[in-house]
């Protein structure tokens, strides 16, 4: 870290403006600090290099804004709140007022702490408002892994009078020029993480969730880079907004040129109204800068989530989850034959899924009933769980707490606990249920005691949380103001002191599939569940762009049946158990109806999991950038480039009867490799039926002649795929570095 005149870790604000420059992972924050107005971000991206305190000067020199005409009379830079206040005729970062008054706001810093850390550093800014009565203190790092993440805390510093109500506050990053393509994601359910990209033009990118949960059109990241940036290539700035409830992404360019990114949680009328002496806090933001394309990008949340203290430590085991083997039926019998085909398959993990609870015979009633069916399991749920636990496999439970049906015993009993617009009138009901108010702190009490009461009485390892329903017309407590805001930060309360007083027991986050899936939720859970799609052509998609953010050990994805339970279309056993290897692998299908021999290649994918799941969970995403979209070509190698493991996926016709070569990129230039084809990931045949030519022996290539001249591409059908593992031969550059 950079810091001119040499600063202390607190600045003496009289002493004039300040410039901080923070590196980390060849990433480059410069800051000015001036001592009238909030801090201006002069460079978020590539690494400057360890810049002396009079070249920082110039760069805020060369920096400085030409004046046009018709413009302000003195340059305004633009600031990390910017506002009408700074020239900002864009979107306001903060929006707000005392019944109409107080509406606009210009800071000055009152206080300013810079902090050095091992790579990067964090600077905070309290800055105040005497005349609309306010103070904002920001808060900008730069992490260790080259992430920026930054957040804005509003507080009502009068000391009486009227409350201020926060209608939108989120702090900004600027994009540089070059910045002229923007990138998302859309989908819907079941076909979740939809890509969709536009130029950067003048006006306003906006992409606004409503649903009270993250959503399948949520957009995970909200990118921009240079022109055909892709997964390998190209200059890419990008943000994600850590908030499982409503929230707001937007690329705002103005005439100017001046483009910044900003997020936050989309705040509902009244939702946050501050009373004297009371404060707001946004969800953190992070920003992720990349020379590498969207691999670069995705590397960088990895990295982060990989190094929190609570990320999961141990081997992801094997999942069998019960859903689409038995559905409501719940009988002790058949989930016991099926328990013992999971370990023979070699399952780890074993979860009775929806059904087991009162009045649960199918998805109309007994949701919020948390107590086992005395009729369905007359002995509870110990007889399962001590023949799952005798296999050698933990026990799961699928629970849905937030979620009540209104043919359900709490339902009649407290009424009141639903999330309603008024008295008389409840939301449009979907999948035959409504929400229960977890703000009213009742019926916080009852749903932890339940779920305490299941996990302590319960051999219990692991807990599959669903969520159904998007939360819309969500009024809470008496006056029935809107509640998203509330449920969402009492959702996280309730998980942590689940996992307070159950520290070994391992939560996912399930909502309808992949509906809730952000960095807000993974801070209080352990993994999330991809998709309710478990068609391996849908899934190829879904887990290329959830892996965005998500590294594939946190993400779900099991082999389901053929035909596939949500699309009805049939497809190779190799072909669902490669794409689920690609992520924390599990199974979900009646394994009691597997012939033996689909049994045994089960088995032998689940063996080769358990072998490479090490590799796959630790390793670097690559994506390649292939000419034919057909085609996917995707893996994982090493940190230390020492192996790796890649999936040549055919996902349609492709246009050309001879494709080409395939060029696999992410490895050590260096580096010899040895390829072959992994077993049982070597099934697929050319289409004339021999196999394809350089699969017959190993291969030997250095990790730049993979990526530049590459290997002719076999000719698959559609729904097949190949493995290929690279091994570094020994005296490599890979083995010598290690």
């Amino acid at each position: 870290m950079t810091l001119l005149n040499d600063l202390p870790d607190r600045l003496d604000l009289e002493a004039g403006p300040r410039l901080v420059h923070l590196r980390a992972a060849g990433v480059s924050l410069a800051l000015h600090l001036p001592p009238d107005r909030l801090p201006t971000v002069l460079h978020w991206g590539a690494d400057l290099g360890d810049l002396a305190p009079a070249v920082l000067a110039d760069v805020l020199r060369t920096g400085a804004t030409a004046r046009s005409n018709n413009d302000h009379d003195v340059p305004q830079p633009l600031t990390v709140l910017p506002g009408q206040a700074d020239g900002w005729s864009g979107t306001p970062a903060l929006v707000g007022s005392r019944a109409g008054a107080d509406w606009t706001a210009r800071f000055v810093p009152t206080d300013v702490t810079v902090q050095e850390t091992a790579g990067g550093g964090r600077v905070e800014v309290v800055a105040d408002d005497p005349h609309a009565r306010l103070s904002v203190r920001v808060v900008l790092e730069l992490l260790p892994t080259g992430l920026v993440r930054h957040r804005a805390e509003l507080r009502n510093t009068a000391a009486e009078g009227p409350a201020y109500e926060v209608g939108h506050l989120a702090p900004a990053l600027p994009l540089p020029a070059g910045a002229e393509e923007v990138l998302d994601l859309a989908g819907r359910w079941a076909k979740e993480r939809v890509p969709q990209r536009r130029p950067v033009v003048v006006g306003a990118h906006v992409r606004e969730n409503r649903r009270g949960r993250t959503g399948p059109d949520a957009p995970l990241v909200l990118a921009a880079g240079t022109p055909g940036f892709s997964f390998r290539s190209g200059e890419v700035w990008a943000q994600h907004v850590a908030f499982s409830g409503n929230h707001r992404a937007v690329l705002d360019r103005q005439y100017t040129g001046d483009t910044v990114l900003t997020g936050g949680e989309l705040l509902l009328p009244g939702e946050v109204r501050l009373e004297p002496g009371a404060s707001y806090s946004t969800p953190w933001v992070y920003a992720a800068h990349s020379t590498d394309g969207l691999d670069g990008v995705a590397a960088r949340f990895h990295e982060h989530l990989r190094a929190r203290p609570h990320h999961p430590g141990s081997p992801r085991p094997v999942i069998v989850n019960t859903w689409e083997a038995v559905y409501f039926d719940h009988d002790l019998g058949r989930l016991t034959e099926l328990a013992r085909a999971a370990a023979e398959v070699g399952a780890e993990r074993y979860v009775l899924d929806d059904g087991w609870f009162r009045h649960r015979r199918d998805d109309s009633a007994g949701l919020g009933d948390w107590y086992v069916d005395e009729d369905v399991w007359p002995e509870g749920l110990e007889p399962l769980i001590d023949v799952v636990t005798g296999l050698g496999m933990q026990f799961g439970l699928w629970v849905e707490p937030e979620m009540v049906n209104p043919d359900s015993d709490l339902a009649r009993a407290h009424p009141e606990w639903i999330l309603r617009p008024a008295d008389d009138r409840l939301p449009l009901p979907s999948r035959q249920q409504q929400v229960l108010d977890l703000g009213n702190p009742d019926a916080f009490a009852h749903v932890l005691g339940r779920l305490d009461a299941l996990l302590s009485e319960n051999d219990i390892a692991y807990l599959k949380w669903d969520h159904n329903r998007d939360l819309l017309e969500a009024g809470h407590g008496p006056g029935h103001v809107p509640g998203v805001h509330a449920q969402t930060l009492a959702v996280y309360r309730l998980l942590d002191e689940l996992r307070t007083r159950h520290p070994g027991v391992e939560i996912e986050s399930c909502s309808s599939g992949g509906l809730r899936v952000d960095l807000g939720i993974l801070e209080h859970t352990d993994r999330v569940w991809g998709s309710d799609c478990l068609d391996p052509f849908e899934r190829q998609q879904i887990q290329r762009w959830t892996t965005q953010v998500v590294p594939p050990e946190l993400l779900g994805s099991h082999v389901g049946a053929s035909p596939s339970h949500t699309t009805h279309r049939a497809s190779d056993l190799s072909f669902r158990a490669g794409t689920a290897l690609f992520a924390h692998f599990g199974i979900e299908t009646d394994l009691t109806r597997l012939d033996p021999a689909e049994r045994a290649e089960l088995a032998a994918w689940v063996a080769l999991y358990k072998q490479v799941r090490t590799l796959l969970h630790t390793g670097r995403l690559v994506r390649a950038d292939v000419p034919d979209d057909s085609l996917a070509l995707h893996g994982v190698v090493a940190q230390d480039g020492g192996e790796a493991l890649f999936a040549v996926v055919q996902l349609a016709t492709p246009d050309l009867s001879v494709p080409g070569r395939l060029r696999v990129p992410g490895l050590d230039d260096d580096t010899e490799y040895e390829l072959t084809v992994q077993h049982p990931g070597d099934r697929p045949r050319v289409r004339g039926g021999g196999p394809a030519p350089w699969t017959a022996a190993p291969v030997r290539a250095t990790g730049r002649v993979l990526a530049s001249l590459g290997l002719s591409a076999p000719a698959l059908q559609p729904g097949q795929l190949l493995l290929l593992r690279l091994t570094a031969r020994p005296g490599s550059t890979a083995v010598e570095k290690d």
